[in-house]
């Protein structure tokens, strides 16, 4: 039986262990078009188009979303130009910079994050 390393991530979910799916898009990577995941997403990349993620959403420092965002959850560490529905909790980075409505049941700003735009909480 071979053992599985696994490190946790400051979002708090495990690299490398069994029942955490990720789609990951890596830096220097651009899709074109809308995107949709069941899974959790980790955007290092870019997007241009609409982005739904029924799960988790890590958009890295670098990440970039030029389009509407609906997740269950998010930390936002990079630029969404667009819209954001977040089911749950959203996170607003420090390097964070966001243009756009916001909708979500709970939503943390850290200090030097950029958001400009409405907001509305749900519960």
């Amino acid at each position: 039986m071979s053992k599985t390393s696994s490190k946790t991530t400051k979002e708090g979910g495990t690299l490398g262990s069994e029942g955490f799916n990720t789609c990951v898009i890596a830096s220097g990577t651009k899709i074109e078009g809308n995107f949709q995941s069941a899974e959790n997403i980790r955007l290092d990349g870019e997007v241009i188009g609409d982005l739904t993620c029924e799960k988790k959403l890590v958009l890295g420092p670098g990440g970039k979303i030029h389009g509407n965002v609906s997740a269950r959850e998010a930390v936002v560490m990079g630029t969404i130009l667009g819209d954001l529905e977040v089911v749950s909790g959203l996170m607003l980075d420090k390097t964070a910079w966001v243009k756009g409505k916001v909708r979500a049941a709970t939503v943390g700003i850290e200090e030097g994050a950029f958001y400009t735009g409405a907001c509305a909480t749900t519960k």
